[in-house]
């Protein structure tokens, strides 16, 4: 009986092959945003953590935005992971994997927190530039927290926060789900 995907069937490729895609996706966005971050720094004195990646969309204007990319290459490249990585995990010692739990419900509920914060504070400057009478460029957003000199861009970062809950729940789910022996495999 076969437990999970193994190396030697088509489907393990065609994860391995996708999860390649999503990592060079998501280091080619991270190096972009870094040179990005980098440039404006250099020019104005200060930059928005994710503005680079709001502003900029890929392949053409007014297709796809770099933070979606990122956010669905993250969680594509997760999926793909946890589907050709199985294995590896079968081993690892209950101890361990209770501290892991553990990790991954903390992540799991700030990770949470901050991505309800940052939607909510997203949502209400919406409504306050609505209030004003002008509809605010939302790609625009930010907020000046944790540290006032390096602002975040609200979009970007409800998006990673949100790829970042919906990682770590799926981690923890699939941490406490029936544990395989190596002899069963």
């Amino acid at each position: 009986m076969v437990v999970g995907l193994e190396k030697d069937q088509s489907g393990y490729k065609v994860y391995l092959y996708i999860f390649y895609i999503c990592g060079f996706i998501m280091v080619s966005i991270t190096f972009y945003g870094i040179y990005g971050m980098t440039q404006e720094w250099e020019k104005n004195g200060t930059y928005v953590m994710g503005e680079i990646l709001e502003k900029t969309e890929f392949p053409t204007a007014h297709f796809a935005k770099l933070t979606s990319w990122l956010f669905f290459s993250t969680i594509i490249g997760w999926y793909c992971v946890t589907r050709i990585g199985w294995k590896r995990t079968v081993g690892v010692p209950s101890w361990q994997l209770t501290l892991v739990q553990l990790m991954l419900a903390s992540l799991a509920a700030i990770c949470l927190y901050e991505a309800i914060y940052n939607f909510v504070v997203l949502n209400a400057q919406i409504t306050a530039g609505i209030v004003n009478g002008k509809v605010p460029d939302i790609d625009s957003l930010t907020i000046a927290y944790p540290d006032p000199t390096r602002p975040w861009n609200l979009n970007f970062a409800t998006k990673m926060f949100l790829a970042a809950v919906i990682i770590s729940s799926h981690a923890l789910y699939l941490s406490t789900r029936p544990r395989k022996k190596l002899d069963d495999l």
